[in-house]
């Protein structure tokens, strides 16, 4: 568990750092992180962290893919970690 905890914490880390990163790269006219990165960053375990980074420095909330996608990834990665708990 606190192993899972670590991991958890550096992608959520690393997910601000692209979130904030990608939105001084658009206001710099400089090349975007492409959003499949953004995406495959959350389903890795940084999807909270997203979510909460691009709500509070209003990054690509008008994009319905961001605030959709991220709150069902959050969904789904609740539910398996529910999943494994309940089976162990």
């Amino acid at each position: 568990m606190k192993y899972f905890l670590i991991y958890l914490a550096a992608v959520s880390l690393i997910a601000v750092i692209m979130t904030v990163s990608d939105k001084s790269r658009a206001r710099k006219h400089k090349r975007r992180i492409a959003e499949k990165t953004l995406f495959g960053t959350a389903v890795l375990g940084g999807s909270a962290a997203m979510y909460l980074t691009m709500i509070a420095i209003r990054h690509k909330t008008k994009h319905k893919r961001f605030m959709i996608g991220l709150p069902l990834i959050m969904i789904v990665q609740t539910a398996v970690i529910a999943f494994i708990t309940i089976r162990t």
